[in-house]
């Protein structure tokens, strides 16, 4: 662990965006052994990663950035929370209209796959500018930017399994779905040497960012995670909630 915190935040963000991208690669990768995935780990799978992600966007992002925020922390956090989040419902709206345009199964899975990429986008950043904010010590802890690492890299697992299984029923071979599926989860590594290496060079922008992540987090919890997760079982849905939001809870507060 020393060694990792020792590294530049950069660095840090780098390798934490590389266990991200394994994670979304490995749920792809069990297009080549299973046609379908169970309802309840899928199910259990999104939900936990969804209370893990509300938790690190309360005590891994927003803290921090109020600590930072100075006397008008309230207007820095509410426009960067607000920004973060429009990015993701204009995204869903764009893809929204794009996808009642093409009404083709293999159009349909291509929407698909630009939607689950643009998704990563702010998860990628909000990883890097996590490790950014610990690199300089700017109130987030070690434990704090590495679980929300862990929690976005669980919610990718099935990720992966959604884009490659949907283009294996389309036709494609086992190898195209799992590079495609694979590949939307490439995108989190650019963003978060991007958002580690902005809080880095730009001090100022550390409350921002760290709003805009959170924003764009608790968006993508309540479009995608969410409603995917409950529509399969509300029950285990709620308890998988609760207890990945409860898991990140106690280690911050015991580690961060």
């Amino acid at each position: 662990m020393e060694w990792f915190i020792g590294l530049s935040g950069w660095l840090q963000a780098l390798l934490a965006t590389l266990f991200t991208w394994a994670l979304t690669a490995l749920g792809a990768a069990f297009v080549f052994f299973y046609k379908n995935v169970g309802k309840t780990a899928f199910c259990l799978m999104l939900s936990g990663a969804a209370g893990i992600m509300l938790a690190s966007s309360f005590f891994s992002l927003l803290l921090p950035a109020l600590e930072q925020g100075g006397d008008y922390s309230y207007i820095v956090l509410t426009s960067g929370f607000i920004l973060g989040g429009f990015l993701i419902i204009l995204t869903d709206l764009i893809m929204n209209k794009i996808n009642k345009h093409n009404e083709s199964k293999n159009n349909s899975c291509a929407v698909m796959c630009i939607a689950v990429t643009i998704h990563n986008i702010p998860e990628g950043l909000a990883v890097g500018v996590a490790f950014g904010a610990l690199s300089q010590g700017s109130g987030v802890g070690a434990v704090a930017a590495i679980m929300l690492a862990v929690g976005i890299g669980i919610q990718n697992f099935p990720e992966g399994m959604c884009v490659a299984f949907p283009l294996r029923a389309n036709g494609h071979s086992r190898t195209k779905s799992f590079f495609l599926g694979q590949l939307s989860g490439a995108v989190e590594i650019v963003a978060g040497v991007i958002g580690a290496l902005a809080v880095t060079w730009v001090s100022g922008i550390l409350p921002f960012a760290l709003a805009f992540s959170a924003g764009a987090m608790v968006a993508v919890v309540c479009s995608e995670l969410v409603p995917e997760s409950f529509a399969t079982d509300k029950l285990k849905a709620t308890i998988g909630v609760i207890l990945g939001f409860a898991l990140m809870m106690i280690l911050d507060i015991a580690f961060g």
